[in-house]
């Protein structure tokens, strides 16, 4: 007996039958697109004071961590199975100690000319840096937390400009 095809998804990784693919662009015009990304690791008070004052056993992971984050983003279609990819044209990261949490902050930018967005570029930087942070912290504490991995704003491409609701006209989270 012949199963019956699944519904047309609304999903544009899936084909009609329900089967995974990765999405036709070629239609599409190319155009800049940049995407930025954020997330933070929270840590205690002594590993934080640790990282501030430079006495850890494996260096400086800050450093490291934006070296990561950078590799991470040129390897994202290699990582995220339909992801196309993407002749980066430029990705920075930030990767900057944050009293408040305690922790540390990163901020991924990634841009490309081409016919699809770097938002998954933005954040696997992201997240791989924070991942970076966390290895060479977990010695030392093993409480550390990463948190709010998110796309901060997207431009470019046909769906045109997008910022999370909290992040105001200069680009900063409220």
């Amino acid at each position: 007996m012949a199963k019956d095809p699944l519904p047309t998804s609304p999903l544009s990784h899936l084909d009609p039958d329900g089967r995974p693919r990765m999405v036709d662009v070629s239609a599409k015009t190319e155009s800049l697109r940049v995407a930025r990304a954020e997330g933070w690791l929270r840590m205690r008070r002594e590993t934080f004071d640790a990282l501030v004052g430079r006495a850890l056993p494996k260096g400086d992971p800050m450093r490291v961590a934006e070296i990561a984050g950078i590799q991470a983003a040129k390897r994202t279609a290699e990582l995220i199975p339909l992801c196309h990819p993407l002749p980066l044209t430029a990705v920075s990261l930030r990767v900057e100690v944050e009293p408040s949490l305690p922790g540390v902050r990163v901020e991924a930018r990634a841009e490309v000319v081409g016919r699809t967005g770097v938002e998954m570029e933005a954040l696997t930087a992201t997240s791989v840096a924070l991942l970076t942070v966390y290895d060479m912290l977990k010695a030392i504490d093993r409480d550390l937390r990463i948190e709010g991995v998110r796309l901060l704003e997207k431009s470019g491409g046909r769906s045109g400009a997008w910022r999370a609701p909290d992040v105001t006209d200069d680009g900063e989270p409220e």
